[in-house]
Formats: C-alpha cells, sequence, structure tokens
C-alpha cells in the first residue's frame, strides 16, 4: 500500500467538506442539533488486546462505548461479537481466556467482562480515580490489576470535604496507580489493595515485564522543567531584592526583555513574564541570566516510575527527563529496556513566524514538539531520548515533500517482536506505522527510512502483535477501523470499518487537527501537538511575532478600568488553552485577539469566526507553505467545535456543593469584592442556559493595562500542582522556597500565580475575612459547573448478591437521572440478546423494541443476568440504549 491509499481517507474528508456548506458544518458543531453524540476526543491507550489463546481480538470502539470482538481463527478476522462498558472506553487487558478488564475515561470506571459466555457480558464494575487511562496485570502469576488515573475524583480515597481531591494540599503527586487482587477485587464497587500515589501530573501509559516483577508508570503530560519568571519588575539581587523604579512601557530589570522588544513598527511590547528552564545548574533564560534567586519552587520532572508489582507498596523508583508528553511505552522482551514514545516540547523558545535568512530572531516554526523514543535502561539507571526524524532540518523553510515521507508524528503505541529485535511504533499524526531496528535506535544509530515505514490511513492509534499469525493489528483513530497489517510483506491486508456514530463533520475534520503529514510543512507539527488529544499540553509558550503589526480590538471590554488597547503582536508567554467547550464563548486565545470582529459585519461573539484566524498559525508555526482552503477549514472549525470537556471530578455527584464551596459561590455571584464595585461573576459569567461557563467572550484589564479574555472555569482543578512562584513586585510579599512541585505553571494567562490564593491576593480584590473567604471562592472554582452534571457517565453493576450500598449508587443514579441531570441506560442480557432500556421520566424503563412494555428494574433483574446502570449525557439515551445508529429502527427490531 503507497501513500495514494491514504489519500483516499482524505478526499472522502473533501467531498463532506464539497456537501456541507458553512451553514450546515457550523450546525453539525451545534450541541443543540447533535444532542445523541458529543466528541470528548478521549487518547486511546491500549484499545487493543488479544485474548490469551490468541483466538480473538479486542477492540475498543471509544465513539461508540463498546467492545468489538473479532474471531481469528479463520482465514480473516470475523465479528464474533460485542459489548457495551462504560462511556469512552481506551485501555484493555485480558486477564485469562474467559475475562476482559476494560478502562472507561469518562465513566471513571473498569469494566470485568465475562467473555466465555455468549453474548459476552459484564459482570462487575469497579470505581476507581478520575480519568483513567491505562491497565497492566503484573505481580506473581499476573495477579494484580494496575490502572492509571488522576488523584481526585468522586470514586477517590480523598473525601475531606474541606478538601476534596487533595487540591489545595503542596508537595503531593497528582498521579494514582489503583491497584486490584484479579482473583479477588472486592464486592460491589471493588476494595484495591492499595491506591499509590505517584509525584507527577495525571498518569498516562503503563507497561509490564514479560515475567509481570516490574510494571512501569508514565505520566501523561509530565512538563519539561520550564517554568515563568512573572512580570520582570524586580532588580536582581538574591533574597533581599528591591523594587526597581516601575517604567510605563515594560519591564526594567537589568538588561529587561531579550531582544526583539519592540515590533517591526517600533512600538515597544508590554510588560510580560520570561519562561525559564533548568539547565542542570539554574534557571536561565535565552540570554543564559540567571534566575535561581527568584524561582521559589523545584521541578525534578519525574516521567517514569518503576514499581515492584511483587511488592506495590515499596517505594517507586523514578526516572527524570524522558519526554514532555509520554504516550506509550513497552519492554523489550529481551533486554529489558523499556521504550516511552513521547514528544519533547521546545516551549523555551520565543516567537511564531516563517524561518528566513534575513531572519534575526527565533522562531519555533515547524519545531514544536520532537518525535522521540526515549530508552531507559533500569539496570543502569540511564535514560536516553533518540529523535525518530533526524532527518529534518529544522531551519529549512519552504520543506520538500521528500522530507515529510519519511517524518513521524505522535508516536502512540508501541509493540515488540518475540525476540526484541523489532519495534513496532504507530505514528498517529503520519498514517504510518514504522519498523524500527530497536538495538540500533538503542544505540542512537536510527534513521528514519521511508522503506521501514507501512502506511496506515486514518490515524493509526493501537497496535498489538499476532506472531503466530504473522499479523499486527492496529485501530485507527480517524475512520474508526481494525486494520490487518501483514508482517512479512509490511503491507495492509485488510481494513475492517467499526461502527460510528459521530457526525460526518467531526470525523472528516479530525485530520486537519492531528494529521502532520497533511497540515505541516515537515510532517512532525500539528494542532495536536500542544492541544494533546483536542486539551492542553500544561505548558506556556511565547508565540508572538515581531513581525506582526499592531490589531484591533473590537471587543467589549468591562471592568472598573476604561480603554480599549489594541493587541501587540508580541504578547508574552501565555499557557495553552483547552479547545474543548469553545461554543458560546466568544474570541479565542487568552487575548480574545482571534477574533471574527475585525472582518467587515463581523461579530466578536461569532467563535466559529474565530476559529478561523487560526488559519495563518498552518504557515507561521507548522512551516506549511500555505494555509487550509475554505473546505478544509470550514472542517476544521466544524470538529473543534464539537469537543466538549467532560464532567466536573469534585463536585458531588448529587450535584449539590459543600458548605464551603455553597459560602464559595455566594461570595463570587454577590459581594462586590473586585476594587469594591463588581462582583466576581459579573465577568465570568455563569449561565448554563446560555453555555457560558466563566465566560460569555468579553475582555478586562490585567495587570500592567493588559487586556485579557475572561477565561471560563470549568477546567480550573485541573491547573493544580504549582506550589511556590518567582518574586515580583505584582504578586505582594515574596514566598519561601517550596521545594519540589509537579508544575512549573499555575494560574492566570502565563500560569504565573502559584495558586488561586495568589491570584485572589492580588490588591484589586478585597476579601473582609482574608484566606477563609478566599479559601472558600477557591474550594469553589474547583467544583465549578460544567457542560455535563457530575453524574453523567457512573455506572453501577447489579447481580443477585449485590449490597446495600450498590443498591445506594443504583438509586442516586435514578434520581439524578429524574432531576434531569442525565439520560439513565440499562444493559443486560435476555434470551440470549444483549439488551437495552431507558428510564422513563416515571422511573419505568422502555427496552430497545416496540414489542417491549415499560418495566420496572425489580421485573429486569428477574431475569436473572446482571445488570448494568449509566448515566449519559442527556440526549444520548435512545441512541445507546434503543437505537444505535439513529435510523428510526430500535436495535430489538431491526439488523444493526
Amino acid at each position: 500500500m503507497n501513500i495514494s491509499t491514504s489519500l483516499k481517507y482524505l478526499s472522502r474528508c473533501f467531498a463532506i467538506a464539497a456537501l456541507m456548506p458553512s451553514a450546515v458544518l457550523a450546525a453539525a458543531s451545534s450541541a443543540d442539533s447533535a444532542d445523541s453524540y458529543r466528541n470528548f476526543e478521549s487518547h486511546q491507550f491500549r484499545p487493543l488486546a488479544l485474548s490469551l489463546s490468541g483466538d480473538y481480538i479486542y477492540v475498543a470502539n471509544t465513539p461508540d462505548n463498546r467492545i468489538e470482538i473479532f474471531d481469528l481463527s479463520g482465514k480473516k478476522p470475523v465479528h464474533a461479537g460485542e459489548v457495551m462498558t462504560g462511556l469512552e472506553p481506551v485501555a484493555l487487558a485480558a486477564r485469562s481466556d474467559s475475562e476482559l478488564w476494560v478502562v472507561n475515561h469518562l465513566s471513571d470506571s473498569v469494566s470485568i467482562v465475562d467473555t466465555s459466555v455468549n453474548p459476552p457480558q459484564i459482570k462487575q464494575t469497579l470505581y476507581v480515580g478520575d480519568e483513567p487511562r491505562d491497565i497492566v496485570f503484573g505481580g506473581k502469576d499476573n495477579r494484580y490489576a494496575f490502572i492509571t488515573a488522576a488523584h481526585r475524583g468522586q470514586n477517590s480515597p480523598y473525601t475531606d470535604p474541606d478538601n476534596p481531591g487533595e487540591l489545595t494540599t503542596p508537595g503531593i503527586g497528582r498521579a494514582d496507580i489503583w491497584i486490584f487482587d484479579a482473583d479477588k477485587p472486592g464486592k460491589d464497587g471493588g476494595k484495591p489493595i492499595l491506591v499509590k500515589p505517584l509525584f507527577g501530573d495525571s498518569p498516562g501509559p503503563l507497561a509490564v515485564t514479560p515475567d509481570g516483577s516490574r510494571v512501569y508508570a508514565g505520566v501523561f503530560k509530565s512538563g519539561n522543567q520550564t517554568t515563568i519568571v512573572g512580570r520582570v519588575l524586580v532588580c536582581r539581587g538574591g533574597a533581599n531584592a528591591k523594587p526597581c523604579e516601575t517604567a510605563p512601557d515594560g519591564p526594567v530589570a537589568p538588561g529587561g526583555l531579550p531582544a526583539p522588544n519592540k515590533s517591526v513598527e517600533g512600538i515597544r511590547q508590554p510588560g510580560v513574564g520570561i519562561i525559564v528552564k533548568w539547565d542542570g545548574e539554574g534557571w536561565k533564560d535565552e540570554l543564559d541570566r540567571d534566575w535561581s534567586d527568584v524561582i521559589k519552587l523545584d521541578l525534578p520532572d519525574y516521567d517514569v516510575f518503576e514499581i515492584n508489582a511483587l511488592k506495590p507498596a515499596d517505594e517507586a523508583r523514578s526516572f527524570a527527563t524522558v519526554g514532555t508528553i509520554l504516550y506509550a511505552m513497552a519492554v523489550n522482551p529481551a533486554t529489558g529496556e523499556l521504550f516511552v514514545a513521547n514528544t519533547d516540547a521546545i516551549n523555551e523558545v520565543r516567537f511564531e513566524g516563517v524561518r528566513s535568512d534575513e531572519r534575526e530572531y527565533t522562531t519555533v516554526q515547524g519545531h514544536l514538539h520532537e518525535t522521540r523514543i526515549t530508552v531507559v535502561d533500569p539496570e543502569q539507571g540511564a535514560v536516553s531520548p533518540h529523535h525518530l526524524n533526524t532527518h529534518i532540518n529544522y531551519e529549512q523553510f519552504p520543506v520538500p515533500a521528500t522530507v515529510r515521507e519519511k517524518t513521524l508524528s505522535m508516536p502512540v503505541a508501541v509493540e515488540f517482536s518475540g525476540d526484541g529485535k523489532l519495534a513496532y511504533v504507530a505514528a498517529k499524526g503520519s498514517d504510518k506505522v514504522a519498523v524500527i531496528d530497536a538495538a540500533r535506535l538503542a544505540k542512537g544509530q536510527y534513521d528514519p527510512a521511508g522503506s521501514e515505514q507501512i502506511v496506515v490511513p486514518g490515524g493509526p492509534a493501537g497496535l498489538v502483535l499476532d506472531e503466530a499469525r504473522g499479523k499486527l493489528y492496529a485501530l485507527t483513530r480517524f475512520n474508526n477501523s481494525l486494520v490487518v497489517i501483514n508482517t512479512k510483506k509490511n503491507t495492509v491486508d485488510e481494513v475492517l470499518p467499526l461502527f460510528s456514530p459521530e457526525p460526518d463533520a467531526v470525523i472528516a475534520g479530525r485530520p486537519f487537527f492531528f494529521n502532520a503529514a497533511l497540515t505541516s510543512g515537515n510532517g512532525e507539527s500539528s494542532c495536536a501537538s500542544c492541544h494533546v488529544a483536542g486539551d492542553k499540553d500544561e505548558l506556556a509558550w511565547d508565540l508572538g511575532d515581531p513581525m506582526g503589526a499592531m490589531l484591533e480590538n473590537p471587543s467589549r471590554v468591562i471592568g472598573p478600568l476604561r480603554g480599549r488597547p489594541k493587541f501587540h503582536p508580541m504578547k508574552g508567554p501565555m499557557l495553552t488553552q483547552t479547545m474543548r467547550g469553545l461554543e458560546n464563548h466568544g474570541p479565542l486565545h487568552w487575548r480574545g485577539d482571534r477574533t471574527a470582529g475585525n472582518d467587515p459585519g463581523g461579530d466578536p461573539l461569532d467563535t466559529a469566526g474565530g476559529m478561523t484566524k487560526f488559519n495563518q498559525a498552518f504557515v507561521s508555526l507548522m512551516g506549511r507553505e500555505e494555509t487550509l482552503n475554505e473546505a478544509q477549514l470550514q472542517l476544521l472549525v466544524a470538529y473543534s467545535m464539537s469537543m466538549v470537556p467532560p464532567p466536573n471530578p469534585i463536585r458531588a455527584l448529587d450535584n449539590s456543593l459543600t458548605p464551603k464551596q455553597a459560602a464559595g459561590k455566594d461570595f463570587f455571584q454577590n459581594y462586590k469584592s473586585v476594587m469594591g464595585m463588581t462582583t466576581c461573576s459579573s465577568c465570568h459569567v455563569l449561565s448554563e442556559r446560555r453555555g457560558y461557563y466563566g465566560t460569555k467572550g468579553d475582555l478586562t484589564h490585567i495587570i500592567g493595562g493588559r487586556l485579557t479574555k475572561i477565561p471560563h472555569h470549568r477546567n480550573t482543578y485541573e491547573r493544580v500542582g504549582m506550589f511556590g512562584r518567582a518574586a515580583s513586585t505584582t504578586l505582594l510579599e515574596d514566598t519561601d522556597h517550596m521545594g519540589a512541585q509537579i508544575r512549573g505553571y499555575g494560574f492566570t494567562h502565563d500560569g504565573g500565580a502559584d495558586t488561586t490564593i495568589r491570584f485572589m491576593s492580588y490588591p484589586a480584590f478585597q476579601f473582609p475575612e482574608g484566606n477563609k473567604q478566599r479559601r472558600e471562592v477557591e474550594q469553589y472554582l474547583f467544583a465549578y459547573e460544567s457542560n455535563l452534571r457530575p453524574v453523567v457517565g457512573q455506572q453501577v453493576t447489579l447481580s443477585s448478591d449485590s449490597g446495600a450500598q450498590l443498591m445506594a449508587r443504583a438509586g442516586l443514579l435514578v434520581e439524578r437521572a429524574q432531576a434531569g441531570d442525565a439520560d439513565l441506560v440499562l444493559r443486560t442480557v435476555v434470551d440470549g440478546r444483549q439488551k437495552g432500556y431507558l428510564m422513563q421520566p416515571d422511573g419505568t424503563f422502555l427496552g430497545d423494541s416496540l414489542r417491549d412494555e415499560a418495566v420496572t428494574v425489580e421485573q429486569i433483574r428477574e431475569q436473572g443476568a446482571a445488570i448494568t446502570l449509566t448515566a449519559v449525557p442527556r440526549g444520548w439515551g435512545t441512541r445507546i440504549a434503543l437505537d444505535r445508529n439513529d435510523d428510526g429502527v430500535r436495535d430489538g427490531d431491526g439488523q444493526h
């Protein structure tokens, strides 16, 4: 199969664009017109698994919330069954030939599936922490199940009502490993033998040695030992530094901001922060100036942890500086080396803009995140990163097409041959699987070659090797298909599409977000390089352009200060923002400078119009020779507008607030705390009916008189992990050194406020009762309202011996569905067929056939099989329970 095969898939995308005018695409992105499907874009960590006998392959159909089963005993894979699990299954592991464990990312659960019966059935649902991502079995006889999850969530053990998720506790890791005895996982929702915190951010991939004795856990978005020095307004001089005289046009620390600090028009940029990176000796900026005397934290950058699977309670060993975004890991069965597929960010370099011989300043064009495999040698303790795209000359622009043909982007899966000689690497952003000589790579002798790359159209997201049959199986995310690869010929034998409920506009638009070969010059960078899985990379970037011109600001400015200053082309460091939940939020970027308001007759509150202003980034950031055409751009806009954030994991499942959260909300909404003139909520507007979750698209002034768009608060809880900050005259008194931290960026536009308390301590804010009220507001912001109610995704499996705890949880799901927080779906097996039911307003359940009469839960349970209740987003229930393909024919009455 050659590259032309890959283009067939893209041609379908263009065909969809041609048939869909802009108005239709905009409608496809609206939650009101697509109530039966919303796009969470959950990253798939281990979406394929072979049964232990090798006779079956299990496939995570993530958008359809199902596991598909294929029989491999014949000449070709044959679909042999399916089972609905939780929402957004992203990882699978076969415990035995009769048992499959499934990690449900949005449901915060693990489904234990009995695969020995026909049809397969869920026999138990285990509850874990927030957004679980991966699973492996290890220990003696693979007795223990290891599951990665964030250190928070309604199912976690951190249930202090005054500090849920331990979000205000410095010095703890945000990464948990949930460990279950797979033989005895515990009754009801399960009881882990250990929840093991690790000193890192939210964890991601796992790997296990062939003998099961060691398990490796990776931090998904782990950082790269960079942090922010706040707006540079201090004289140098260590702990006794005195404030300098503040100039009206910017910072006045010795040397000020590195040049250039004026636009091409000669206008000095506003005072901004500086990104600094730890070089082993100090915190250095691009001029090699050492800022260690004002950085109040350490970033050990522990990326990978080694767990003794035989004694999981033992202290975990750590490995640092492995990479910035860790996508996948695998242990070489021959050498014991750990191969970590990752990307490494270059955010310490300032500015975007086209590379040229005449350019006198830096640019990250085409060089955002490098694609790497880092080899960790546990015996020697060595960490050796290896660039997979050594053929790229990052100074070259434009880039010859021959460069893209060899480039690998976004390495998301690694599989080894049984003898450890070959490593198969899925490059999701390149539509390729690379076949790499493992020994040469470990020695640093790898050079990419097109002859060693298999074109796999559709964005390969997972791999599993079947050496007995000479096959490699890949799951593609763009087109949701199982791909069969012949490992003797390194060719694609077959593509088996899976059913997907996603709208055509979402499917067709996804490649323009992820496919670097399509959207960048050298084939390495894409939107998803920084907006990882449609979210963020937890870093700040300084992406202004000194060659740019001042831009008019058409947006409304609110707040006590007046004036509408223009947007300077040099913006300073700003945090990567999530792409989830963009609709109804007006202009984009932290400053709101991506706006349709400067178009003739344009509206600054037109979010989709603002999205089109990112088109220039395909040249200035990704190094493409030209921007996307109109059809391509409209597909990207529709896709980007389709993504929504997950439910809040801090707020109680019944949507109630703790006393402190409630007090914080009352203060936030009603007390005129901003200079005694207005409330917090006057700017941070909350209106669930209108889709406002902290912002409606207005701008306000920040420190120094600059403007910023008022941000939403739906993911405030995710920013926790930086305690300790750089000193600045704008941030009140200095702080003590806070020691090791897991993040280099906190809150505000540049991450310079380590905590929300620090931000609320700015002189502009008034809190009559001091930190007591600040803490209350902080607790409310962590539990802030979101698009979906907290109960969405939550599950319970009831069998004949279920106890009072599970019955109470089932009652909660029923109660919240009747309150309008979610639709409630019931799945079970009746008469040898998987059957769905949807709860009605009166509490009865309607089956998936027109012949069915409304029944109660008790009547369904009398059938004898276990039942699983799942709270799904409102509007999803009919599709998931009754009519999978939304064709008007119920599943029990037709073929689906």
